[in-house]
């Protein structure tokens, strides 16, 4: 979830909300004239949380435009992950991986055309972890209107697929775009479901309401974990007997590749 670090309010009632990820915003949502009020405020707040159980991030400028100041101001204060903005090459991620404190992770957000062409390559280093897709940037960057963020399009759902295809390849981890209508849940929630069904784990809010619709869409039901826990121990007691593919009473045909969609699923959860 996206917070404003010039709302003190929003800071300070960061643990009552149920957000895996909380991503403190230095970005486009701060006016230039604040962005150095907004960097003290998050330095403040980080400087005062003794525990939180949501990963932190924070979410800096594009390293030419103040963000690697940023990078270098922060580090030693106590967050998971930066997130640099408006990325394009492998130049950049190995100067912000220079900059970062070696224990943190670093996140970008994919935003430009350059980036989105070269995502398979732009995880030079482990610890870039995870990419956020910035659809109304990236639009942009394309010289694409962002009224054709609906569903069903087929260029939104081109630029979906390939960003999710792209970043399992690199092994990192895609987040969905942010949703600005926040009001609008119905659509919310539309677009939630249709970017599970596409293989998404993860979605990007802007608010609490947001984060409730997203926990209950990609949370793992417990039909799922019931199939693969099943799936996982029948597979396990044919194998002992060198049997890989066999017919089970409760779903069918199962073999090797469904076993590991399994494991998968299970590994998941673990985590």
């Amino acid at each position: 979830m996206m917070l404003n670090p010039l709302n003190l309010k929003h800071l300070n009632h960061m643990d009552e909300n149920s957000a895996d990820m909380i991503t403190l915003n230095l970005e486009d949502a701060i006016a230039p004239s604040r962005k150095k009020e907004a960097l003290h405020n998050i330095a403040l707040f980080l400087s005062h949380m003794e525990y939180s159980d949501s990963f932190i991030v924070v979410r800096t400028n594009p390293l030419n435009d103040g963000g690697a100041e940023e990078i270098t101001f922060l580090n030693d204060f106590s967050f998971d992950a930066i997130r640099i903005a408006k990325v394009r090459s492998q130049t950049e991620i190995a100067q912000a991986l220079t900059l970062l404190s070696e224990e943190k992770e670093l996140h970008i957000s994919l935003e430009t055309k350059e980036a989105f062409e070269n995502l398979c390559q732009l995880r030079i280093d482990e610890r870039l972890t995870t990419a956020n897709l910035g659809i109304l940037d990236l639009l942009t960057s394309f010289n694409l209107p962002q009224s054709i963020v609906t569903l069903d399009n087929p260029t939104i759902d081109y630029i979906l697929s390939k960003f999710l295809v792209d970043a399992k390849t690199a092994g990192i981890h895609p987040v969905g775009f942010m949703f600005q209508e926040y009001n609008d849940t119905e659509t919310f929630k539309a677009w939630c479901e249709h970017e599970r069904n596409m293989g998404f784990e993860s979605k990007a809010c802007m608010g609490p309401k947001q984060v409730e619709i997203a926990n209950s869409i990609f949370i793992i039901n417990k039909y799922e974990i019931e199939r693969a826990k099943h799936i996982k121990a029948v597979f396990e007691a044919n194998a002992k007997q060198n049997i890989n593919g066999f017919m089970d009473k409760k779903y069918g045909f199962i073999d090797e590749p469904i076993y590991r969609d399994s494991l998968l699923m299970l590994n998941n959860i673990e985590e």
